[in-house]
């Protein structure tokens, strides 16, 4: 069998790469590609088209010029003599009708677009290719599985740009993939570092991994769907470690951008050179950014180097370096020139030029900083001496620790850096970086005599000028900006630390476990305006709201109203907001309980953090849920619900104001405001929600919803009734393909419920076809038949996402399962014997999937229904009784709860009034080994600890405490 002509190497004569324009002499990818793999076969006539469909071609490419249109010409002539398979008469005649159906029902193109080469074509050319190496060429995606069309031409785009591309994507989901298609990336803004390495070599993580998650955050996943449906491309990274990649990923794009709108501005002002270019495009913060470009700053007055070059002496401190032997600096003087009036100016301005270049040549910053790693860098802070004598002493004694502080930066916590931050800018401290004498003697010493040693022998004079400069450089220049640069990484470092110490409280918190199934007496104290009172059903119905006057002489008046509310609703279980007296009202209850005033009910209550409360208790989302009730007692009720659903309260609020940390305002407000957010969307998308009965609220925390799409939800919900299953989120307004891949893994689906919707709503219909002549209808008849769409799936309850229903399904089919018993101790033993036959990896390779989509697939099948993830963290901490803070004893072993997570301990409520801090040396790895999955090493607010006091300060009112262990 001969071959077919590889394209541009056809019968008819072709001009030469030196006949054809420019813009015409150009080859595709994909045609050089397509030299790589086109199968080889007889030359064969294509049919020709019909008349019309000619005419529709030509009038697509028409040039205007007509040497443009001779080139045309030849590359459409070209294209048709690529052959086909000679075929049957049959056949020919119905690939013509259909190549006329399909030209008729394109529409005619502009000639400034490439011209279209008929479907057929395509087709069976693409037959050629290998369908392993479309796997291996093209580069996985996450999105759903596309065939990519082979370009067809050469673009002709005559004075006119050429049409945007849409990218499409070839990959099938749930195949083994480890990497998306190499680590190169291209970036909108180049630079001289390439951004997978510099973000794989801060956040230490594997080059190819950081990779993936830049073309995963191109395609606008989430941290959520990339954390739980993508594992096997990030190396199974949690979602904090994803966050921290994401916003190193966003501060070096933002590096990137300045520094090209930098280059772009500096280019429009005539002020770039090649040299300064390469400093520009080196930068890798906007510290170095800074120090680079701030000479060139508009307003600027302009450094000493460049004066001095304005001056004309730029020639001799090159000269100085490169041909000494020929400098003379005499002849440089200008009696009548300021700078140059004498020798000694003449030497200053040589000297500064010099020192700019040192302080900016890449290699000499390079050793300096390689220099500091190696020596004692510290950071030393002092009282300022405006502040010891005009201060405020409460403010001034808050800093005690930092009057006289030195630490090596290398040793410094996060939690003292932001401290002495806040005590500079209170102008309270001092701060300053120290640096020993021994690295500038160093720095020194391999200037002159490595790194810009000249070419030539120099003179006693010169040598002296050098080493000034060099020095210069150092105290001048270089100094001054590794300073800067420790700060803000000290900052920077802190601020991030300090910033996923927020994020993981602000998690434990709304992962706290819910209370269900009991009736709770939400109570907010205050003392002049009493205490406000709410009851609350088991599904969060607001039953009674009341105030009560406990601290005002009134206490035994009001027992009784309370016992009678308790009794009225049966309710035994009081929740009591952590704010204005507090404590006063727990001692209050736990009096009356303990003498057993509430009987026959066992009252239990418990301390819960009311931060946020007031704040939502006057926002308009507070006024349309409770418009009836007055703000101070809807702070009551949201107390109550934060123990029955705290994740369903808790999101209501701003995350800022839940309470998360200290120095929560000495950090980046931004980068605070963007983790906390991003931790709220993790906990709700991993925790779920039936999308039948949440708020829009909820709703618009889950992965790939906003605010509008969340109300577009709700809206169609309210029109048509329950959503059956997860593909009718399709039918919703603003929800594309993108958004369902990124949402719809969290969306559950009652099931019971839709079964009992879908089978009335089949008998609604059943006799409305009764009560109905045949033909009345007419064409309405054919929606009240249920269509596919419209029938309730059992895999929509679970965590497995619809990309894998089919894996799911043939995983079923090898277990011998069924889908309606999904969540059965069945289903869970069916399962094993398959693992344990086959293994985990055998499994997964038999079903050509994923080992962790495999287990994906294996716990939504297992878990049982409603399964909560909430379940495995901890509940809230009731009491009975209250302990005093001068009952507490060294050595007295106590149970408590976390209140609150630092860089420097946990304060723990030991239910004493004061929370006990156990310093983070007496938190070790042995003492938090758990049975149930632990998220990260530390603990986080909401977990019950048991502790040792180990110290007592009742003046100042602290307590040391020791951890024992996890309860």
């Amino acid at each position: 069998m001969s071959s077919l002509p590889r394209r541009g190497k056809s019968v008819a004569k072709v001009p030469t790469s030196e006949e054809l324009p420019s813009f015409l002499n150009s080859t595709s990818e994909s045609e050089e590609e397509e030299e790589e793999w086109e199968p080889k076969s007889k030359i064969a006539r294509r049919p020709r088209l019909p008349k019309k469909t000619e005419a529709k071609t030509k009038k697509a490419v028409a040039p205007r010029s007509t040497v443009a249109r001779k080139m045309v010409k030849v590359a459409i002539k070209e294209e048709m003599d690529v052959s086909l398979p000679i075929a049957p008469v049959e056949d020919n005649k119905m690939q013509l009708l259909k190549l006329k159906e399909e030209d008729a029902g394109t529409k005619p193109k502009s000639f400034s677009r490439k011209p279209e080469v008929p479907k057929k074509t395509e087709i069976n050319s693409f037959q050629g290719k290998n369908q392993n190496s479309l796997v291996s060429d093209e580069k996985p995606s996450t999105s759903d599985p596309v065939v990519k069309q082979e370009k067809c031409e050469e673009e002709f785009a005559f004075d006119e740009p050429p049409s945007k591309k849409i990218k499409l994507n070839a990959c099938p989901e749930g195949k083994p993939v480890k990497n998306l298609g190499g680590n190169k990336i291209k970036e909108e803004f180049e630079m001289n570092w390439d951004i997978v390495q510099a973000l794989s070599e801060i956040t230490n993580v594997e080059p190819w991994v950081c990779a993936n998650l830049i073309r995963l955050f191109q395609e606008e996943n989430t941290i959520p769907f990339i954390a739980r449906y993508r594992k096997e491309l990030i190396n199974n990274l949690e979602a904090d470690a994803l966050r921290e990649v994401q916003q190193t990923l966003e501060e070096l794009r933002t590096v990137a951008k300045k520094t090209h709108t930098m280059i772009q501005k500096l280019k429009k002002e005539g002020k770039l050179s090649s040299c300064l270019l390469k400093g520009l495009l080196n930068c890798r913060t906007l510290e170095e950014l800074d120090h680079v470009s701030a000479p060139y700053k508009t307003g600027s007055k302009g450094t000493k180097a460049q004066r001095a070059k304005q001056l004309g002496l730029e020639p001799a401190a090159l000269s100085l370096l490169q041909n000494p032997g020929e400098l003379n600096l005499f002849s440089y003087i200008r009696p009548n020139t300021k700078g140059l009036a004498n020798i000694q100016e003449v030497e200053a301005g040589v000297q500064h030029i010099l020192a700019d270049i040192f302080a900016k040549d890449k290699d000499t910053l390079d050793f300096i900083r390689k220099l500091c790693q190696q020596r004692y860098i510290s950071i030393q802070s002092t009282l300022a001496k405006v502040s010891s004598k005009n201060g405020n002493e409460k403010d001034i004694d808050k800093f005690q620790l930092y009057h006289e502080f030195s630490c090596n930066i290398k040793n410094i916590q996060h939690h003292q850096i932001l401290a002495i931050n806040r005590g500079e800018n209170l102008k309270i401290l001092t701060v300053k970086v120290n640096i020993p004498d021994g690295v500038k003697n160093e720095f020194c010493w391999w200037c002159v005599n490595e790194r810009w040693r000249p070419k030539q022998f120099l003179k006693p004079e010169f040598m002296r000028l050098l080493r000034s400069s060099v020095e210069d450089a150092y105290k001048r220049l270089i100094y001054p900006l590794l300073c800067r640069e420790f700060r803000s990484k000290l900052t920077s470092d802190a601020e991030k630390e300090s910033v996923m110490m927020f994020g993981r409280n602000l998690r434990q918190l709304l992962l706290t476990s819910p209370v269900r199934g009991r009736t709770l007496m939400g109570v907010d104290p205050g003392y002049k305006h009493g205490c406000k009172l709410a009851i609350i059903s088991p599904t969060s119905q607001i039953l009674h709201t009341d105030v009560v006057y406990l601290h005002s002489g009134q206490g035994f008046r009001e027992a009784e109203k309370i016992k009678r509310l308790l009794l009225q609703f049966n309710c035994s279980t009081v929740v009591i907001g952590n704010g204005t007296a507090c404590r006063e009202t727990e001692a209050y209850f736990a009096d009356l309980i303990m003498k057993k005033y509430f009987a026959p009910l066992d009252v239990v209550y418990c301390i819960v953090s009311e931060a946020g409360a007031s704040i939502y208790s006057v926002s308009p989302e507070a006024s349309k849920e409770m418009p009836d009730l007055d703000p101070n007692l809807r702070s009551a009720v949201s107390i109550a619900r934060r123990v029955q659903d705290p994740l369903a309260e808790l999101v209501k609020i701003e995350p800022k104001h839940i309470g998360v940390g200290m120095y929560q305002h000495d950090v980046s407000q931004t980068l605070l405001k963007a983790t906390l957010d991003s931790v709220v969307e993790e906990c709700v998308s991993f925790v779920g929600v039936d999308i039948n009965i949440c708020s829009e609220i909820l709703l618009r925390h889950i992965a790939g919803l906003n605010t509008n799409r969340a109300k577009n939800i709700v809206e169609w919900r309210e029109k048509n009734g329950p959503f059956i299953n997860r593909e009718q989120l399709k039918e919703v307004k603003g929800l594309g393909p993108k958004t369902f891949q990124q949402c719809a893994g969290f969306i559950r689906f009652n099931q019971e419920y839709i079964k009992t919707f879908c089978s009335n709503k089949k008998n609604e219909l059943g006799s409305r076809a009764l009560l109905t002549k045949a033909g009345a209808l007419g064409k309405k008849k054919s929606k009240l038949t249920p269509c596919a769409s419209q029938q309730p799936n059992p895999l929509d309850q679970t965590c497995i996402h619809p990309e894998s229903y089919n894996i799911a399904m043939r995983f079923l089919s090898l277990i011998g399962g069924n889908a309606n018993d999904i969540g059965k101790s069945d289903m869970q033993q069916k399962v094993n014997a398959v693992i344990q036959k086959e293994g985990l990896e055998g499994t997964a390779k038999r079903l050509n999937t994923t080992v962790h989509t495999l287990q994906l697939i294996i716990d939504g099948l297992t878990q049982p229904e409603g399964y909560d993830i909430r379940t495995d963290f901890d509940k809230p901490d009731f009491k009975r009784s209250i302990v005093c803070f001068e009952d507490l004893s060294v050595g007295a072993v106590l149970t408590g709860k976390v209140e609150n997570a630092t860089p420097f301990g946990v304060f723990v409520d030991i239910g004493v009034g004061k929370s006990g801090l156990i310093p983070v040396r007496n938190i070790t790895e042995a003492k938090l080994s758990k049975v149930k999955k632990r998220r990260s090493l530390g603990l986080g607010p909401g977990e019950r600890v048991e502790v040792k006091v180990l110290n007592v300060d009742i003046p100042r009112l602290r307590i040391t405490l020791d951890l024992i262990r996890v309860l």
